[in-house]
Formats: structure tokens, sequence, C-alpha cells
């Protein structure tokens, strides 16, 4: 997570989400609809999770940038990412966690929906990329349930590293299908 430009993280992020789509966008429903146990969420319900979780994020950091553009805070380039960011992200980074019910899957999208629903966030953060590259994204803060108050650039490489944290756990559901 050692970022230089905001280039860099929407090139990552962008990265991550293909190698998401890539995954899973040609397996077979059995794979996708299958819960691994009762308690656990399929495929399909952890890529509609992983859209929420987006769409929100987008969301957050659209206000975040929206309030520095209001207060006159212009970018300078720098890209900061705090030690408590890092340490949370170290701490949790395979530590299950439940997630809010916000962002709890409902179990009714199929792939192609949430595929489709990237989309629609893909596209909303592209409209975001000159707002970060013209307004502080270092200063306003919001608060993450487990992190603790981020900064937009903070929420925008949490989405790449959420995204990485669950298309591990695909993979893993994947390779235990085949046996």
């Amino acid at each position: 997570m050692n970022y230089r430009s905001i280039d860099e993280i929407y090139t990552a992020n962008k990265a991550i989400r293909q190698k998401l789509l890539l995954t899973v966008s040609s397996l077979p429903e059995d794979v996708i609809n299958t819960r691994p146990a009762d308690d656990k969420w399929s495929i399909a319900e952890i890529v509609e999770h992983l859209t929420l979780v987006a769409d929100g994020m987008s969301r957050i950091c659209g206000k975040l940038l929206k309030e520095a553009g209001e207060a006159g805070r212009a970018y300078d380039g720098t890209v900061n990412i705090s030690e408590g960011f890092l340490s949370k992200a170290a701490e949790f980074a395979d530590v299950a966690i439940d997630a809010p019910d916000r962002v709890k899957p409902s179990g009714s999208k199929s792939i192609a929906e949430s595929i489709a629903a990237f989309e629609e966030i893909d596209r909303r953060f592209d409209e975001l990329k000159p707002l970060f590259e013209t307004n502080d994204g270092n200063q306003n803060k919001f608060p993450h349930p487990y992190f603790g108050d981020l900064s937009a650039i903070e929420w925008l490489v949490l989405i790449g590293g959420h995204e990485v944290r669950h298309l591990r756990q695909i993979k893993g559901m994947i390779a235990n299908a085949g046996q």
C-alpha cells in the first residue's frame, strides 16, 4: 500500500476489479450459488456484498471530496496513508469480520446483476477521479466501523484491499469446489 499518486491507486483498483470479474464471470452456476457452509456466503453473495461496499465507499469519497472543495482545500499531490490505517489493514487481513447489515447481501442478485452494478460504480469512480486530483482527499474523515476515521484517499485504497481480501476467499472456494 505504498502509493505515490491517485492515478496509481486507480490503476491498482482497476486491476484488482478485473481479476475479480475474470474469476467470477465464467464460473458455473452451481459453484457461484453454493454456500460452503450454512453460515457462509456463496460467491454470488460475496460479489453482491462487494458491490454494496464499493457503492457506499464511492458515496463517502464523493462527500469528503465535495467538503474539501467547498472549504477551498486543493490537492497538493500527496497520498497520505496513516499508520493507523496500515496497522488495521494488517490486523484484519485474514480475520473474519462480521459485515454491517447495510452491506450484507440479499442473496437475490445474480452475478450478471452484480457485474452491472460494478459498471455503474466504476462510472461513478471515474467521475470522482478529477475531484481526487483537485480537492484534498487527505484531511476530511469519515468513520469506518473497524478502521476508524478514514480520509477519502484511504477509503479509495480500502476498496482495492477489500476486493483482494474477498478475491482470495473466492479463489479458495473455487479450489474447494473442485475437490
